[in-house]
C-alpha cells in the first residue's frame, strides 16, 4: 500500500468516476483502475462498487477512505515540516441547500485556505443530492436543515446512508421579502398575511417530497406558487413578483445587498440548521475550518425574533 494509491482512491471517491479522477490526477484511466484493483486485492475489500454511472463508495470503502484521508493529511504535514516540500493541492468539497451564509462561509474559507494551489467545490443543490454526495464521499460536508416535521424521515435516511447530523444553530422562521414589498414594513407576519403573494420554493426534482423541501410549511397549499432551481433566481423573483419564501432570517449583506429583508414569522416552529458528515470518515482540517465559519453566521435573527439591521 502506497501513499500514491491512497491519493488515487481518494480522487476516485471525490470525482465519482475513474475517468474523471484520471483526468484530474494526470494518469491514464487504465493505470488508475489497475492501481485501485491492486490496492483492493492487497487490503481484501472492494473500495468501490462499479456501476454504469460511475464509481460508488462501498460501505467497507467508506471506512477505509476515512483512515486514508487522515494518513494523507498527516503525510502532507510531515512533508511540509521536515522536507520543506510543496504542499499537496488542497481539496475540499461541500454540498448545501440554498443558504447565502453557507456561500459566505465558503468564500471566507477559500480566501484563508493558505495554499498556492487548491481545488474547492461548492454545490448548491437539492436535498437528496446533498445526502448522496456526502454518502458517496464526493462532498465532505452537507449543509441542510431538519425540524419536527421532517426530522424522523431525514434521520432514517441519514442512518441508511451512514451519515451523522450535527446542529449548528436553531433559527426562528422568517419571511424573506423584497424591501419594496408592502409587507416589508411590518414587525411580524402571520401565514394569513402571505396568502395574496406568490410563494417561492426550491424544486427538488423527482424526489419532490414534502420532507425534502428546503422551506418549512411545505405541505401547506398556496394559491400562487413558483418553484425555482437556484438562489439567484429566487431572489430576483422576490423582487420582480413581490414573492416570498420562508427561511432562517440570516441574510449576510456581503452577497445580497439591501434589496431583500427578513421579517419574523409568527409561527411556533424552529429550524435546526446543521451539517451532515459520513460517520466513518473524520472531518479534515479544512472541513473543520469551514464548520467554524458556518457557526460564525449565527446572528440575532436566529436566536430571537428581532429584525436584522438593514
Amino acid at each position: 500500500m502506497t501513499l500514491q494509491q491512497l491519493r488515487y482512491a481518494d480522487g476516485v471517491a471525490r470525482y465519482g468516476s475513474f475517468n474523471e479522477a484520471a483526468n484530474h490526477l494526470y494518469i491514464s484511466q487504465p493505470s488508475l483502475s489497475s492501481a485501485i484493483r491492486d490496492l483492493e486485492a492487497e487490503i481484501g475489500i472492494s473500495i468501490f462498487d462499479r456501476t454504469s454511472k460511475g464509481a460508488r463508495v462501498s460501505a467497507d470503502g467508506a471506512e477505509f477512505l476515512g483512515y486514508a484521508r487522515q494518513v494523507l493529511e498527516q503525510a502532507e504535514l510531515l512533508d511540509s515540516r521536515y522536507r520543506d516540500a510543496k504542499p499537496q493541492r488542497r481539496l475540499f468539497s461541500v454540498s448545501t441547500q440554498h443558504y447565502a451564509f453557507a456561500v459566505n462561509a465558503f468564500v471566507d474559507l477559500v480566501r484563508d485556505i493558505g495554499a498556492d494551489e487548491y481545488e474547492c467545490t461548492l454545490r448548491e443543490t437539492r436535498t437528496a443530492e446533498i445526502i448522496e454526495d456526502v454518502g458517496n464521499l464526493r462532498s465532505e460536508i452537507g449543509v441542510l436543515y431538519r425540524n419536527e416535521f421532517n426530522g424522523r424521515v431525514l434521520d432514517k435516511i441519514f442512518s441508511d446512508n451512514g451519515l451523522a447530523f450535527t446542529e449548528l444553530f436553531a433559527a426562528r422562521p422568517h419571511v424573506f421579502l423584497s424591501a419594496m414589498n408592502p409587507l416589508a414594513e411590518k414587525r411580524r407576519l402571520s401565514l394569513d398575511d402571505l396568502d395574496d403573494y406568490p410563494c417561492l420554493s426550491f424544486d427538488q426534482g423527482e424526489l419532490n417530497s414534502f420532507y425534502f423541501a428546503e422551506e418549512i410549511q411545505s405541505a401547506r397549499t398556496h394559491r400562487k406558487s413558483v418553484k425555482v432551481s437556484d438562489r439567484a433566481t429566487l431572489f430576483n423573483l422576490l423582487i420582480g413578483l413581490d414573492g416570498y419564501t420562508i427561511s432562517t432570517g440570516i441574510l449576510p449583506p456581503g452577497l445580497n445587498g439591501k434589496d431583500i429583508v427578513a421579517v419574523p414569522l409568527d409561527l411556533d416552529e424552529t429550524i435546526s440548521v446543521g451539517f451532515v458528515v459520513h460517520k466513518k470518515v473524520g472531518v479534515s482540517s479544512v472541513g473543520a475550518r469551514y464548520i467554524e465559519r458556518l457557526k460564525a453566521f449565527e446572528g440575532p435573527a436566529s436566536r430571537r425574533d428581532k429584525r436584522p439591521k438593514r
